[in-house]
């Protein structure tokens, strides 16, 4: 890459990252209590409140993991884009308003806050096991999104980032005397980097600067994804040029690769097929269920239904909903358009890159300065996702624990240093996961994705709707969402049997309501 155009993309990036920065600055004195840190005063509009949440709920797996398996799996992976965008829909419908409501009702800054006081939980263990589920699965999270900020910036730069990566290495060295020694990659030097810029700003702003970043983040996100496809569309000629394109894909003409990646890859008229050429069960569990059950991981985020217990009033939630529906239209099918247009403007790129389709794309359809800033669109989706699951990590720890069981009385503004501390130190764990992680991060985030939904969405769901449903309940369907989850990841004909993300919402399902049941006695005492 020439200097000239690498000095149009640094102008690109360096442009969105002031602004990021500036934010971080402009929020520092608002922070004058936890409630403050962790939800912003529950002050949001329904502009700011959808539109964080819709930023916050892509995470690096929307501009690159989604381009990525659509480049792989062509229009099959649009099953995803379905489910997910009907999960939103049913996220804001069934659960946005109640739980603003109630939260309120309950003085809740957390989702474990709000389950101690839905239940009257004396005892604590709703708190700390969902204190533990959060921690467990986020700082796997927050890795996937430095992870994601690591590939962005190897992409654009290469061997460019290795006198960073040099300097961050020497620096190291420095702080540990000597005791840590790092040979840094650019890639290496790009997750550390992500991880600095989202960890000030989170630190400095706590709730309010994650909201204000992710409005200018999600606009930027929608505007890359409509009209990097447009352009990928233009240059093949139009609708008959990309039908072309993608049905030339052969085996035989796909990079050297080896044969179980190459299984994975659908060629010629599969490639445009929602089925990807399989039948039976095949279809149904691994192309369907497969892409269709993510929109049930909307229904138990924490960090996306945080949005929803700061709006500011339960009025505002109707609007809210509207404005994230219009987000998901024009958004998520053009991030799979993405992966679909480089079949064809990107044949020789290898399996193994897959998932950096968005930023190369943009290095090729637009001018440096632009693709500096559609790269930057790149870095939002990690970053809105990254200090969101940052920020409820740490209301975890300190909400959750140091204030609700360790120190219940304690000055507000030692509660802001504490809370910015934790900030720094969950991030520290979830850069050293990064670093040791070889999956994809679409690998990553199905993971932790799945986890934090059959862990929360069905407790939730019937928290909030169903009356009969009591703390035991609730515990049960927390902890076997947990534990499916992981057993579902690390067995592989259980993925084969049925899909990990159906399978474990299903099971957390039953136990919280078969334990209800069989404790319904206490629901209702429960409801106070």
């Amino acid at each position: 890459m020439g200097g000239a155009n690498q000095g149009w993309l640094l102008f690109g990036i360096g442009l969105y990252l002031a602004v990021i920065l500036a934010v971080g600055f402009v929020t520092w004195r608002r922070m004058r209590s936890l409630d403050d840190f962790v939800l912003g005063g529950r002050r949001l509009s329904p502009f700011s409140a959808a539109l964080s949440e819709r930023a916050s709920g892509e995470s690096a797996w929307f501009l690159l993991g989604l381009p990525g398996a659509a480049y792989v799996a062509g229009f099959a992976e649009f099953w995803t884009v379905i489910g997910s965008s009907f999960g939103i829909f049913l996220s804001w419908t069934l659960i946005a308003r109640r739980l603003n409501e109630e939260s309120r009702r309950a003085g809740a800054l957390t989702i474990p806050d709000f389950l101690e006081s839905r239940f009257g939980d004396n005892t604590r263990v709703l708190r700390v096991v969902a204190m533990m589920i959060i921690l467990f699965f986020y700082t796997a999270y927050v890795g996937a999104q430095f992870d994601g900020a690591g590939k962005i910036l190897e992409t654009t730069f290469g061997s460019s980032l290795q006198g960073i990566a040099d300097g961050l290495g020497s620096l190291i060295r420095g702080v540990t005397f000597g005791a840590v020694d790092p040979a840094l990659t650019p890639k290496e030097a790009g997750m550390i980097l992500g991880a600095i810029v989202v960890v000030f700003y989170t630190f400095m702003g706590g709730f309010i600067a994650v909201v204000w970043t992710d409005v200018v983040q999600g606009l930027l996100m929608m505007s890359v994804v409509v009209v990097l496809p447009l352009l990928g569309l233009a240059a093949l000629g139009g609708p008959s040029g990309m039908v072309e394109a993608i049905v030339s894909r052969t085996a035989a003409t796909l990079p050297e690769m080896p044969a179980e990646d190459a299984a994975k890859v659908a060629v010629g008229f599969d490639a445009l097929r929602m089925s990807a050429g399989k039948v039976g069960w095949g279809l149904v569990n691994g192309v369907m269920f497969g892409g269709l059950m993510w929109g049930l991981g909307y229904l138990g985020q924490p960090h996306l239904l945080a949005r929803y217990m700061a709006i500011r009033s339960p009025e505002d939630v109707r609007t809210g909903q509207t404005i994230a529906v219009m987000w998901v239209l024009l958004a998520y099918w053009g991030a799979a358009f993405v992966g679909i247009m480089a079949i064809g403007l990107l044949p020789d790129l290898d399996y193994a890159n897959r998932e950096q389709v968005m930023p190369l794309l943009a290095l090729k359809l637009l001018p440096g300065w632009l693709a500096g800033l559609a790269i930057a669109g790149a870095m939002a989706a990690m970053m809105s996702t990254a200090d969101s699951q940052l920020l409820v990590a740490t209301s975890a720890l300190i909400e959750d624990v140091y204030v609700k069981l360790v120190r219940p009385t304690v000055d507000a503004a030692r509660l802001v240093l504490l809370s910015r501390l934790a900030t720094i130190g969950i991030a520290a764990v979830a850069l050293f996961l990064a670093f040791r992680s070889k999956d994809f991060i679409f690998d990553s985030v199905e993971y932790a994705w799945t986890g934090l939904a059959s862990s929360f969405a069905p407790v939730l769901l019937l928290s909030l709707r169903w009356k009969q449903m009591t703390r035991w309940g609730a515990l049960a369907g927390m902890v076997s969402g947990m534990v499916s989850t992981i057993v579902w990841k690390n067995v592989d004909v259980l993925g084969a049997f049925l899909d990990i993300k159906l399978a474990t919402f299903l099971i957390a399902l039953l136990f919280a309501v078969g334990t209800s049941l069989a404790t319904r006695s206490e629901a209702g005492e429960s409801r106070g």
